[in-house]
This record gives C-alpha cells, sequence and structure tokens, in this order.
C-alpha cells in the first residue's frame, strides 16, 4: 500500500501569494520584472531543502529542477510547468490571502473592498465547494491563484517522493517560467536543458478538467499614418490619425467575432489597446480561434475595414502588421494520445471525473508543444482568474497534486 499524502500545498501557496510577481507587458527585458526572481528563489530554496540539489533560477528568471528516477524500467522524462508572474490587469501587490474555513454556500464578501462579493450565482462553481475551505485575496488585489496554485500543486508533489523514495517514479522535471500572462513564457527555456520528453503545464481551471485544446493566436499592430496641421487653419489639411482609429474600432463587429458576443469554440477579434496623436496612432488588436484558418479570415476582414475607413481619408495611409503568437497544440497531442490518456487516468484515480476541454486562452504548454515537449493543461483549481474575485479551494490544489502524484506512477507503470 503506498504511503498516504501528507499535503504541504496550502501553506505553499500562502507564502506564495504574498509575493509581488506582477509582469509587465511594456518592459523589454526578461524576466520583465525583477521581482519575479523574488518567487524563484524562495522555490529553489524549497526544493533545495527537499534535496533536490540541482535546483536553480537562471539568469532569465526560470527555475529548474530534477526529482530522479527510482525504477530499473525506461521511462520517458515527464515535465511539469507552472508559472510565476501574474496578470497586469490587476494589482499583485500586498496581497492578503484569506482562508474561508468550510465554505456553507453564502457569497463572499472581501473585507477589504466590500463592493468585491463573490457571488455563488455568478460563480457556478463554488456549488461543488460546500464545505470546502476557499483561499481569497481581500479585495483590493487579485489572489495569484493563476498560477501560483500550481506552483503549490507541483512543490506538493515533489515533497511527497522526495519524502517517500520507496515510491517508483521516472526522471521527472519541474519548470518554473516568468512571464507567462505577457505571452513570452518560453521565450528563454533551454529545451536542451530541459531535457523532457512529454509534459504537463498545472494551469488549468475546473477540478477534473484537462485541456486538450487552446485558442490560435496572432497579434496585429495597426498603425495610422494621418497628417497633421495646425487646428487654427486645417480645413481641408488635417487628416487626424486619432479620429481614424476611433472610426476604425467603431466599425468593428459587435454582435460577433468580439469577446463580448462569443463563447465556446467561437473566436475574435480585440483591441487591447490604442494611443497616438494627430500624426499618427497605434491600435493593438489580439486575434483568437481554435482554427489557424480562422485566423487568416478575421486578419483579412479587420485589413478590409481599415481599407475602407482610409477611403475617406487620401492623404493617410496605415501599417497592418501580423505577429504569430502560439497555435492550438491540439494537433500536436494527437500525434502523442498516451500523453492526454495517462492524464484522464490519473484525474480518475484520484476520484474524479476527468473532464477534457478547450480552453479559451494559451498556456506555457501551447509553445512547449511546437518546441518538440508535448504538453496538455491539467486543473490547478484557480478561478476567476486576472480580477479582485479570484478563489481557489485548498481541496482542490490537492487533488491537484494527487493527480499529478498519479500521473509520474501510471508513467512508471507503463514503462518497460
Amino acid at each position: 500500500m503506498l504511503p498516504a499524502i501528507q499535503h504541504t500545498c496550502t501553506d505553499r501557496f500562502l507564502r506564495y501569494a504574498k509575493i509581488d510577481t506582477q509582469s509587465d507587458p511594456e518592459s523589454q527585458t526578461i524576466p520583465s520584472t525583477e521581482k519575479q526572481k523574488n518567487l524563484g528563489r524562495v522555490l529553489v530554496e524549497e526544493l533545495k531543502s527537499m534535496g533536490i540539489e540541482d535546483a536553480h533560477l537562471d539568469e532569465w528568471g526560470y527555475v529548474y529542477a530534477t526529482i530522479p528516477a527510482n525504477t530499473d524500467k525506461k521511462v520517458p522524462t515527464i515535465c511539469f510547468c507552472s508559472h510565476m508572474d501574474t496578470s497586469p490587469d490587476s494589482s499583485g501587490a500586498g496581497v492578503k490571502p484569506i482562508i474561508h474555513r468550510s465554505y456553507d454556500g453564502a457569497d463572499i464578501v472581501l473585507p477589504d473592498d466590500p463592493t468585491q462579493v463573490i457571488r455563488r450565482s455568478e460563480h457556478p462553481d463554488l456549488n461543488e465547494q460546500i464545505g470546502n475551505d476557499i483561499i481569497t485575496a481581500s479585495g483590493t488585489t487579485l489572489l495569484g491563484a493563476d498560477n501560483k496554485a500550481g506552483l503549490a500543486a507541483i512543490m506538493d508533489a515533489a515533497h511527497y517522493f522526495v519524502s517517500n523514495p520507496e515510491v517508483k517514479r521516472g526522471r521527472v522535471r519541474i519548470l518554473f517560467t516568468p512571464d507567462e500572462e505577457i505571452g513570452r513564457g518560453v521565450d528563454k527555456v533551454d529545451m536542451e536543458k530541459l531535457d523532457a520528453d512529454f509534459g504537463y503545464t498545472i494551469d488549468g481551471e475546473r477540478r477534473g478538467s484537462i485541456e486538450d485544446q487552446t485558442f490560435s493566436a496572432d497579434g496585429v499592430v495597426v498603425t495610422i499614418n494621418g497628417v497633421s496641421a495646425h487646428p487654427g487653419f486645417a480645413k481641408g489639411k488635417m487628416e487626424s490619425a486619432i479620429k481614424i482609429a476611433g472610426e476604425f474600432i467603431a466599425r468593428l463587429p459587435k454582435d460577433r467575432l468580439s469577446p463580448e458576443s462569443t463563447e465556446g469554440m467561437e473566436g475574435f477579434v480585440h483591441p487591447t489597446s490604442i494611443n497616438g496623436s494627430v500624426e499618427q496612432a497605434v491600435v493593438k488588436f489580439i486575434i483568437r480561434d481554435f482554427s489557424d484558418e480562422n485566423l487568416a479570415k478575421y486578419e483579412a476582414e479587420l485589413k478590409s475595414i481599415l481599407d475602407e475607413v482610409l477611403q475617406s481619408y487620401p492623404k493617410s495611409s496605415a501599417d497592418f502588421v501580423v505577429k504569430e503568437q502560439y497555435r492550438n497544440f491540439k494537433k500536436i497531442l494527437d500525434q502523442h494520445p498516451q500523453v492526454v490518456d495517462f492524464a484522464v487516468q490519473a484525474i480518475k484515480r484520484a476520484g474524479m471525473e476527468a473532464q477534457p476541454s478547450a480552453i479559451r486562452g494559451g498556456t506555457d504548454g501551447s509553445r512547449l508543444s511546437y518546441m518538440g515537449l508535448p504538453c496538455p493543461n491539467i486543473f490547478a483549481g484557480e478561478h476567476a482568474f486576472h480580477s479582485k474575485v479570484e478563489w481557489v479551494s485548498v481541496q482542490d490544489m490537492q487533488k491537484s497534486a494527487e493527480t499529478i502524484i498519479n500521473l509520474i506512477q501510471i508513467w512508471e507503470e507503463n514503462g518497460v
């Protein structure tokens, strides 16, 4: 009989959540904020204190570590990955995590800002949490369960294997990344040093979920070059780039192709920022769909709208630049079905119903899959991410850690 799991993930999560690791999309450094390394150093010290001697933080802010194999079987090396940064969408400074024990089903009012309420009617997954312990922030910051719940689950699983050397395992690699929230999470991953065959990001939401599809994603930057003139003498001369940009955005579809009007497998075109002057304005977009072909269609439609607007401004011009961000990893995972199959088995072994699903977003695993590491996404229990009403269940984090432990054992059991 295998030893019972003595969970450490709650205490770990509470420590990690208090460390400000917000990333910055405007920064040109790697990592985008130096403070992300503060958490990296804590994680390295905790790993070393377990006896994982090769744990280290590299110059780019990545944490690497190895749990050596203790089996005679030939087993693929499996990597588990979570990101250390939190979203720029809400403050991550001064996080005060609160444990609401034995959740009774009532709405949760956050004490430092009572206008921030986690309503059961708006968070249906709370229906599954009656009697569980819910962790929230205090109302003025996000919590950081995205993705510190994943960090805590991986660390909990690592602690289990180091503490129970009789439990057989293949070689396990641990990777903690910076800057996932701003789309740069694997920019500096050293795949040769990582030296893993398959991987799993632990960055999903609902208990039991495994995500084997993500959006495909592009970014578009539209630079509008208008004509400036003194406003007192501008008649027949000025073509304001600001007004052109405003007209361009106003013509975007509202009942389709927008985040506000889409769900499920529907994609969208979303302006994320606009800035500029009369002479020049820059509008940035993200384009999302589960189909690469649809991305191209949406970009063509966006370009057509821009061209139509410019017809009324003959002296002005625009640059339309598309940059690939990541691609739906289902195409890669379908070539290695055991990666998802074993995760489904691990979830079931932990007493849950496995829920394969598609995520309306991306993970580090999206790009890692195309870098040679097939890498679906497993739940960490995080909910309402990027907001002040973010929450996570203690029991869900524990189930995530248990799933990781099961998964490592299943890979070993299937070794030769």
